[in-house]
């Protein structure tokens, strides 16, 4: 039940965020078909920084989820109810720490966690908040969330911090800086979903929970999620920027100028080749030795093949492809004259197109 009231709470805090998106990749789904086909191409070499970037965040999120990373929770490692007496708590909280002696924390969490009010705050806000807080009171419950704030926007400030670095054009260039929007919509809302879903929270509802395997160690447990959440939306992230980068999806074709650009480069370049072989039909037919080369290398190439186009096997082997129908000549000379003609309407497209 909690599970989805959580979800109905995060679909009615991103829901905003993320519909607008949803409908616009629809549409361009929709009217891909009527764009230019962009060739998948590989990853360039500044969104590989990028993608690395999000990669060691995404790390050192899901590091940060670990239950060993996370402050020692006193119900938890003491297997206690809610409703243990402060002295047997915290004796039985001694008799784990070495020789007995408590630490600094566990002394200034002693006279705190006396009401059965402080100890529904403290499973809710954690032990740094109820410890250190110098101005929350039971009463003013909401004096532990606004102190809580700070620490608990810290990560989604460094995520953010990271998105923005790994969008910005000098690090992934147009590929990832064309999405920076999105993504800061992207950070800017998991924070707003954690405040409200943390600010919404009831900070009694272990009050009436009997048995310690009952309790919901909410602030322990949103930690995880936290570290869970950052990881998979870097990872997710990352790998929808891997796939706009190499042309897999929402690709942008080259601008007009770009293409017209293209196609004068490749016309030069033929344009030189053609002038590099006019050059070297223009020596041969000037120096005489190597005109007599040329004239005898064609001469002889016709006498060579007239042989074999007298040869008996090869003169039956025409006859019975034109005879059995697998060779047609009008067929042949008609795609000789469509290649023929197509040539300089090859050359026309590529001005134009």
């Amino acid at each position: 039940m909690a599970f989805l009231q959580t979800l109905k709470t995060l679909l009615l805090t991103l829901g905003p965020f993320l519909l607008p998106r949803l409908i616009s990749y629809y549409r361009t789904v929709r009217t891909q078909p009527r764009t230019p086909q962009v060739p998948i191409r590989a990853t360039p070499k500044h969104v590989r920084n990028a993608l690395n970037i999000l990669f060691v965040f995404a790390v050192l999120a899901l590091i940060s989820s670990l239950p060993t990373l996370n402050p020692e929770n006193i119900f938890t490692v003491t297997s206690s109810r809610i409703q243990t007496p402060n002295d047997v708590l915290f004796t039985r909280l001694a008799a784990l720490r070495p020789q007995g002696f408590t630490t600094d924390l566990d002394e200034t969490l002693r006279p705190r966690l006396a009401s059965l009010d402080a100890r529904c705050l403290y499973l809710t806000y954690g032990p740094d908040t109820l410890a250190y807080c110098p101005f929350c009171t039971s009463d003013d419950s909401r004096s532990y969330f606004y102190y809580a704030l700070p620490p608990l926007l810290l990560p989604h400030l460094l995520h953010l911090l990271v998105l923005g670095l790994a969008t910005s054009f000098t690090i992934s260039d147009y590929e990832g800086n064309r999405w920076r929007t999105q993504a800061a919509i992207i950070g800017a809302g998991l924070a707003l979903a954690e405040c409200y879903i943390i600010g919404a929270r009831d900070w009694r509802a272990n009050a009436r929970t009997v048995r310690a395997e009952d309790l919901d160690h909410f602030y322990w447990r949103a930690r995880t999620v936290r570290g869970l959440v950052l990881a998979l939306v870097d990872v997710a992230f990352a790998g929808f920027l891997w796939a706009t980068s190499t042309n897999r999806l929402f690709a942008v074709p080259p601008a007009a100028a770009e293409r017209i650009e293209g196609v004068v480069k490749v016309l030069e370049n033929v344009r030189g080749s053609l002038a590099a072989v006019g050059i070297v039909r223009n020596a041969v037919v000037r120096d005489e030795a190597l005109r007599k080369k040329t004239d005898f290398y064609w001469k002889k190439e016709g006498e060579v093949m007239g042989e074999v186009m007298d040869e008996r096997e090869v003169v039956e082997g025409v006859r019975a492809a034109l005879e059995s129908g697998r060779v047609s000549v009008q067929k042949l000379e008609e795609e000789a004259r469509k290649y023929a003609e197509g040539i300089p309407m090859g050359f026309e497209g590529a001005l134009t197109g």
